[in-house]
């Protein structure tokens, strides 16, 4: 009778002991292999700063020539708004030749024409400005156009003030708000975007050469001939990577608050569970590839074009999801990058919303059950491909 009573905790003990040493083992392996370390530590902290610094939508002392072909004191007025604005860094010129050669050489983005007949238009109430735009970057073109417009209203707006001429009928006055970015900066929108990218790149890329590289090494066989399971060896190789990668998570988190100074609106349990259930995730499919391809090469490539690439291209990192076309949506939903974006993004800038966090982790947990099933299935104890 004792014997069956003490088996659960013999075999729980042996499992134990077995998983032990596999997990020392790769440990081991990871601490010899410097180009991993670097990859899972070093490399997000450039990918956060190079990202964080050097990646930016929005418009900063944009080059914008004027050609100001009428020399009055009111159109100088007019212009003098743009020299006050930190998105715009204006240079004069006098004749419009000379503004649409520095626009062929990509010089300046945008020209603005004062008209020389302007002074005697706007007495007339309809004076009129040109404004030339380099539209190769649309998304440039439209936000510069913005504000050259908003700079050019605010003049007219002051002149208006100042003249007494409002009208006697009361205005509109729209009062705006910016909701979940209130500094109205693309940094916000990106940084939380960029720690998926290196939690993608931590656990799918590094993961996926590592069954591969123990076929290649022979050591693999060596494995199958010990008592070890199947299981027990995908768990010893999840565990030391999703250290790394949860080291590389708390890098990233740091960086944010304290060089980008994105706030963290949600529960910051929320966004630990959500990156720890995208790491298992990323894991998981990265040992899947691994043991399919048993090659580092080909499962190198096969994981960034399988992780990262859709992860930078078809997350929401960069797009707007709602705004590509439906095909597009449908291959994005079924990317496990794109709810760990949309996740990251609400704890960090929008709170916790219980409707997402639940649906977003319920997927999740399904794809990281159907990729470790995949990963088992083919990582059988056998030497038969």
């Amino acid at each position: 009778m004792k014997q069956p009573m003490n088996a659960p905790a013999r075999l729980a003990g042996q499992f134990i002991r077995r998983l032990r040493a596999l997990v020392i083992k790769e440990f081991r392996q990871l601490l010899r292999d410097k180009s991993n370390l670097a990859i899972g530590i070093f490399l997000p902290i450039l990918l956060i700063l190079l990202f964080g610094y050097g990646l930016s939508l929005d418009i900063r002392h944009a080059p914008v020539v004027i050609v100001l072909e009428d020399g009055s004191p009111t159109a100088r007025d007019v212009v003098a708004g743009l020299r006050g604005s930190d998105y715009i860094a204006p240079r004069y010129v006098t004749t419009m030749a000379e503004a649409e050669s520095l626009m062929r050489e990509r010089q300046v983005d945008g020209i603005v024409r004062i008209p020389a007949n302007f002074s005697r238009q706007l007495a007339q109430g309809r004076g009129s400005i040109q404004l030339v735009l380099h539209g190769t970057d649309a998304a440039t073109a439209a936000s510069l156009r913005g504000y050259v417009a908003a700079a050019i209203n605010g003049w007219n707006k002051h002149r208006q003030d100042t003249s007494g001429r409002m009208s006697a009928v009361p205005g509109i006055e729209v009062l705006s708000r910016l909701w979940f970015n209130s500094a109205n900066s693309s940094t916000w929108y990106l940084v939380p975007g960029l720690i998926v990218l290196i939690m993608t790149l931590v656990g799918g890329f590094l993961t996926s050469m590592l069954i591969a590289r123990e076929w290649e090494r022979g050591t693999m066989e060596a494995l199958f001939v010990t008592p070890v399971h199947t299981f027990e060896i995908l768990l010893a190789k999840i565990i030391p990577y999703f250290t790394v990668g949860m080291l590389g998570l708390t890098l990233c988190l740091v960086a944010a608050r304290v060089l980008f100074h994105v706030p963290l609106n949600g529960s910051l349990w929320v966004f630990m569970v959500s990156s720890m259930l995208y790491l298992m995730v990323a894991l998981s499919l990265g040992l899947l590839i691994s043991a399919a391809a048993r090659n580092q090469f080909l499962a190198s490539q096969i994981a960034i074009v399988t992780t990262f690439l859709p992860a930078l291209m078809l997350s929401g990192f960069l797009f707007d999801l709602q705004n590509v076309p439906t095909g597009i949506q449908k291959v994005a939903s079924i990317l496990p990058a794109t709810y760990y974006v949309e996740l990251a993004r609400m704890s960090f800038l929008a709170g916790d919303n219980i409707h997402l966090i639940v649906r977003d982790w319920t997927i999740l947990v399904v794809q990281f059950a159907v990729l470790i099933t995949g990963a088992r299935l083919r990582t059988q104890k056998t030497l038969d491909r």
